[in-house]
């Protein structure tokens, strides 16, 4: 059952089993009110673009958002949709076998069966021409960085930065920083080495222009209609 649940800046679109409205909807205040607690604190943890130093008595979550951002070589927010996604998903998980948390195009996904991920990519010529097929059976996060589109942050040019990882925070910390790799078609493959060196990543796709590279446990197909979940 698809729903859409919005809370300030925060929108995600969730396909769960049941409608789990208010329940979506209160794990996403109660993640917002972690992280803004922890900003009223310490101010540079939303404007930071290098990792920081975590404070003692961080929340579960917010200090989720300091490892990913520590491991990818990224500010702490560069985390922030993937970390929500997951904080709800996994609070769904606990009312419905399945669930499904797509925010802002970060996606965090626990379902029985494959599922296929479009990817967007922009202007790029191959913009809904691939889908990544993920497996059933795990948890997976599966997120997205692009210098054209999209409201999030990305200092390079690629149409679309995609990585998937059993943890969605440090998924969507990686994308950012593989995005800030690529000016050029030639950035592509340095920048999928680098993301190798990241232990927990599953793979990764860069998509510029008509160039797409990919590593790892990533398996790519023609994009399968208007059933699949879309990857900015």
């Amino acid at each position: 059952m698809p729903f859409s649940v919005t809370a300030a800046e925060t929108d995600l679109h969730i396909q769960a089993e049941i409608d789990l409205t208010a329940e979506a909807l209160a794990a996403i205040k109660q993640a917002r009110q972690q992280i803004e607690a922890h900003i009223a604190l310490r101010p540079d943890f939303a404007t930071a673009l290098q990792p920081l130093q975590p404070t003692e008595g961080v929340s579960n979550l917010v200090r989720t958002m300091y490892q990913a951002a520590r491991r990818a070589g990224v500010g702490p927010m560069a985390a922030v949709a993937g970390a929500i996604a997951e904080f709800v998903g996994q609070r769904l998980l606990e009312d419905s076998n399945q669930v499904i948390v797509e925010n802002g195009g970060d996606i965090f996904m626990a379902t029985q069966v494959p599922r296929i991920v479009a990817i967007r990519a922009g202007d790029s010529p191959l913009r809904g021409r691939v889908g990544l097929v993920i497996p059933g059976g795990q948890s997976l996060g599966i997120c997205t960085s692009s210098g054209t589109i999209g409201p999030s942050r990305s200092a390079g040019r690629a149409q679309a930065a995609v990585v998937i990882a059993g943890d969605t925070a440090l998924a969507d910390a990686a994308a950012t920083a593989l995005g800030n790799r690529i000016e050029s078609s030639e950035d592509c493959e340095p920048a999928l080495e680098w993301v190798k060196q990241l232990a927990g990543i599953r793979g990764a796709v860069v998509i510029y222009e008509v160039t797409l590279a990919a590593w790892g446990e990533i398996e790519l197909q023609p994009l399968a209609g208007a059933n699949s979940h879309e990857s900015h």
